[in-house]
């Protein structure tokens, strides 16, 4: 929700209603939630074998694995693409759709446990969310809205293994191929590095197509520590060291999702 906000804020257009970004805000955030509600209700057997997801609700039977949960998740999902198409636009529709479909089903049912591929193409996930906002105020978002989503792409790798690395015994345990457990967690950190100098590349782009001195700082500065944390991580992997490049991706998506919606506002 937040990045589809994101986008609503740097695409160039006319101004959109209070309800308007408020139904848009809304779909978004009850599309998200149907995608990840499905996520812990088909993964719920492997959720018991990880430390940091048996807790969850399916998992811990706090809710019963019954499919007339599927029916509210469909619920959810159609209501949430049927209002951003009703209030705003098709191409706003759309990509609401898209963004659940693709960590739901694309992600969840598809790829993850057949690839270490996995979490990159499900990233696109978060770069459907920016498009969203961005559609929401032109059909045919401009290049800034485009560049936000490829940093949101390049973002998700690096973000997702630096705290695969940190638990890649849960993810062995549970049979599901991340990048550490398919090529160890030397070669996975290094591999994190590389995807984050991309990452902070393609982040600093947006200045030459009309993102302002806000969002440049922003952007060179958290890239920055984000390189130095995943460059730490490359020359000593552990837990400590991808926990703290996580984090680092963390902050710097944070800063990069502060700083546009600002730099619009000021400019």
């Amino acid at each position: 929700m937040a990045t589809a906000l994101v986008g609503i804020a740097v695409q160039p257009g006319a101004a959109l209603t209070g309800v308007q970004v408020a139904v848009l805000a809304l779909a978004v955030l009850v599309a998200s939630a149907s995608a990840g509600a499905f996520n812990q209700y088909a993964e719920y057997e492997a959720d018991r074998l990880m430390a940091r997801t048996r807790k969850r609700a399916f998992a811990t039977g706090a809710l019963p694995h019954h499919p007339a949960w599927l029916l509210l998740m469909a619920a959810m999902l159609v209501a949430a693409v049927a209002a951003a198409w009703a209030v705003l636009n098709p191409a706003a529709a759309v990509y609401t759709f898209l963004g659940a479909f693709f960590y739901g089903v694309v992600y969840t049912l598809w790829l993850k446990r057949r690839t270490h591929w996995n979490i990159v193409v499900g990233g696109l996930a978060g770069s459907f969310a920016v498009m969203a906002g961005a559609a929401a105020v032109q059909p045919m978002p401009g290049p800034y809205a485009w560049l936000l989503a490829l940093v949101l792409f390049l973002w998700t790798p690096p973000h997702f293994w630096s705290l695969a690395i940190a638990n890649r015994a849960d993810y062995e345990q549970a049979g599901v191929p991340m990048l550490p457990v398919v090529v160890g967690d030397a070669r996975a950190a290094r591999i994190v590095f590389a995807s984050t100098v991309a990452l902070v590349a393609a982040s600093i782009a947006p200045v030459f197509f009309g993102a302002g001195a806000v969002y440049g700082v922003a952007a060179v500065a958290a890239g920055t520590w984000f390189l130095r944390k995943a460059w730490l991580l490359a020359l000593c992997p552990s837990r400590r060291s991808a926990m703290g490049s996580f984090f680092a991706s963390l902050i710097q998506l944070s800063a990069l999702l502060v700083a546009a919606p600002l730099d619009a506002l000021l400019g």
